[in-house]
């Protein structure tokens, strides 16, 4: 696999105060402190009920390649702003730290540590830009296009927005989270390459528009691509010429070749009516396996919307609205400390804001999926990482919305999200393909996430419950805090 540090250093991706801290840490407290950081989000984008974790592999990439050269020491000399025993220090970094994380691909839900870095402080404030930008943008695309999935009821749908991504590394990376998230394949040919996703393509306006007539350019195309013939007939008139001369493509080129005409694509107009005008003429014209392909400003809303219509329509190419997930273009993921390594033992910290749910889960956690007897995801449950949890008989737990409620987990059992990643700076993870990634994706879904959370409109809350003993920890450190 070709990795996106192979041609370019990339360690010099992060917020400039990652540097001015770490120089800071190193002059004030030397290299040995370490920290735990947690990285959440706090709401699911589109007022969803859940988000998929995606990103992993390019966290994984840029960890392992995390260095500084020469030419990043010489700008940073320049800034005339650090020690030369730190600029020294960097000449030979590397990360030294454990990182845990969810498999990617799990499904997630707001307010849970998707990944915790436990590591010297410098080596954990150099990353956290690195982290975030990768979990911000894969996420994001990954959860838009299981929505965009979902909607599309069994018909594939293809990544077709390279050229409105915000950019190179936008289009290849996005189309990767897009597949993650239940994408068929992929436009964007750099991405196929990269991650072996299925590519497709057909032709454009401009082709039709080269030749001296819409017949001639599907002729020229047909016999060019026999086999793969899908031909776009809406640049002059979808039902007056380009699904006429579509069928008379399949009658006189292909035909004669013994080969069928694979598809039809429509760009522009109303997809529903459009569409069942062109399936009932090639139905009648005897071409009942040509399919209808449709593209053009589509998300899950506009999908629905035509299946809702009765549209013929066989698979759907989304572009800009998967891409830059334009209904909701931030993930917010954040990077908090939560515990600082005192005389060998990590002692909780905790952020305090006006605002409640800005309030961070303090200290070392683990994160548990609860399940009920049938497999059903039916709670998650964050727990202090020294805590034994004993599911054979009922486990108090602690719902922050109403912690006076006397709740319990019974006759179920649990599983622990995170695992580890890297320890002591070495991987340690066996990373999946992106076929297995995707089929973990699907399987969640399918199999263990109640349908009620996956609906578009008002969504069933998924619980985030707590032990006592963490909720005491938090409250404890709220009321020293405010004292």
């Amino acid at each position: 696999m070709r990795m996106q540090h192979s041609e370019r250093n990339l360690s010099m991706v992060m917020d400039f105060y990652e540097m001015t801290m770490s120089n800071g840490y190193f002059v004030e407290q030397g290299q040995n402190v370490r920290v735990a950081f947690d990285v959440f989000y706090r709401r699911n984008p589109d007022a969803a009920g859940f988000s998929i974790f995606a990103g992993l592999e390019q966290i994984i990439e840029y960890v392992r390649n995390l260095h500084f050269d020469e030419e990043d020491l010489a700008y940073l000399h320049e800034q005339k702003l650090f020690s030369e025993d730190f600029l020294n220090y960097l000449k030979d970094f590397r990360f030294k730290g454990d990182i845990y994380a969810f498999p990617e691909g799990t499904v997630m839900y707001p307010n849970e540590p998707i990944v915790t870095v436990i590591a010297p402080l410098i080596d954990a404030q150099l990353i956290e830009t690195a982290i975030l930008l990768e979990i911000n943008h894969q996420s994001l695309i990954a959860t838009k296009t299981r929505r965009i999935v979902k909607a599309a009821k069994g018909r594939a749908v293809s990544d077709f927005g390279a050229r409105r991504a915000h950019n190179m590394d936008a289009a290849v990376y996005g189309a990767r989270a897009a597949y993650i998230g239940g994408a068929s394949g992929t436009a964007t040919v750099l991405a196929g390459k990269m991650f072996h996703i299925p590519v497709s393509g057909t032709m454009a306006h401009s082709w039709v528009m080269y030749f001296k007539d819409e017949f001639t350019a599907f002729k020229k195309y047909a016999e060019t691509y026999p086999d793969a013939a899908v031909l776009l007939v809406d640049t002059y008139d979808v039902l007056e010429s380009g699904v006429p001369n579509a069928i008379r493509t399949a009658k006189e080129v292909l035909e004669p070749l013994g080969k069928r005409l694979k598809g039809i694509r429509l760009d522009s107009g109303d997809l529903a009516y459009l569409s069942k005008k062109a399936r009932k003429e090639l139905d009648q014209a005897g071409l009942p396996d040509c399919k209808i392909i449709v593209s053009n400003s589509l998300d899950e809303y506009t999908i629905t919307s035509i299946l809702d219509q009765g549209g013929c329509i066989d698979s759907f190419g989304v572009g800009e609205r998967l891409i830059t997930s334009k209904s909701e273009p931030v993930f917010g993921a954040v990077y908090k400390i939560v515990a600082v390594e005192e005389n060998g033992i990590f002692m909780p910290r905790i952020k305090i804001s006006e605002n409640t749910e800005k309030i961070t889960n303090p200290g070392l956690k683990n994160v548990y999926r609860i399940y009920d007897h049938e497999g059903h995801a039916i709670a998650d449950l964050l727990a202090k990482a020294d805590q034994e949890l004993n599911f054979n008989n009922p486990l108090r737990y602690v719902d922050p919305i109403k912690p006076w409620k006397n709740r319990f987990f019974e006759n179920c059992t649990a599983k622990k999200l995170q695992i580890p990643i890297f320890i002591k700076g070495q991987l340690v993870y066996q990373q999946p393909s992106i076929d297995e990634i995707a089929a973990y994706v699907k399987k969640q879904l399918s199999d263990e996430i109640w349908e009620e959370e996956q609906r578009f409109e008002n969504p069933h809350n998924h619980y985030m419950d707590m032990t006592p003993e963490l909720y005491e920890e938090k409250m404890n450190l709220l009321y020293k805090a405010k004292m």
